[in-house]
């Protein structure tokens, strides 16, 4: 990764801010072609306040990333071949998955900054829509130890079974957003997430409706992450309304290949 980032040439007109926030994500990526279209292709997008007013960096290129997405599993053969690995395949068979297919994958840096902001509570589904629902998964691979101090993920246990309470959805031609949502999330109770430290190499599989979070990296250490979305696609329908859609360069790949 640091390889790819070295090399990335990213036009400042393209250099956009990631937040998880309802209002951040329809001012910063909702209203970007640049993110919009990052499906099916490696793109960068970066923590709040790393530009000067002039779009220039005003910290190393090398900790201003938020994440790198949304085609890494499809373009990139190391992440290629951890996605599609026998280990991944052999969690997917166990839940009882009989043509799961990737749909996104990302690197996330979450470094620590005095400007970087928390992920807030969010559930996956409410990007990553199906029709049932309970369909989509996250493989959450930790690259590096997750602590309390560097920003583990927290989860409501059982909030999985809730439904969810907004969507992401691509908007008509003419709306001043690409994207909107439908729904507001809902106020959690602090003292209901319980966290999930892990160490290098774990994995955490996150259900799609199940609340989650993570907070600041207060420590000097880093907490890099590969993470990926698949989805059970017997019997499901993918929305079209969703903002990641496949494309005829990159349909959703089979997982078991």
């Amino acid at each position: 990764m640091t390889e790819i980032v070295d090399e990335a040439e990213v036009p400042k007109h393209c250099r956009t801010t990631f937040s998880t926030d309802h209002d951040e994500q329809l001012k910063t990526q909702g209203n970007t072609e640049y993110f919009q279209t990052s499906g099916d292709k490696i793109r960068f997008f970066f923590e709040e306040g790393v530009f000067d007013d002039k779009g220039e960096f005003i910290v190393p290129k090398q900790r201003s990333l938020n994440k790198v997405g949304h085609a890494l599993h499809a373009h990139e053969p190391l992440f290629k071949k951890v996605t599609h690995s026998s280990k991944v395949q052999g969690v997917a068979k166990k839940l009882g998955l009989k043509s799961p297919v990737i749909l996104q994958s990302m690197y996330i840096f979450k470094v620590k900054l005095h400007i970087v902001t928390p992920m807030t509570p969010h559930q996956d589904a409410t990007f990553l829509y199906t029709e049932p629902l309970g369909r989509v998964m996250g493989l959450w691979i930790a690259l590096e130890d997750a602590t309390v101090n560097n920003g583990c993920l927290w989860f409501i246990p059982g909030s999985q079974t809730g439904g969810i309470s907004r969507r992401m959805v691509r908007t008509q031609k003419g709306h001043a957003n690409m994207t909107d949502f439908i729904g507001r999330e809902k106020t959690y109770d602090d003292e209901k997430f319980v966290p999930v430290p892990v160490k290098k190499g774990d994995v955490i599989l996150i259900h799609g409706e199940v609340v989650h979070r993570s907070n600041k990296n207060e420590s000097s250490d880093s907490r890099h992450v590969y993470t990926f979305h698949i989805m059970e696609s017997q019997e499901t329908q993918w929305s079209p309304q969703n903002w990641l859609q496949p494309t005829e360069e990159l349909p959703f790949q089979p997982l078991y290949v």
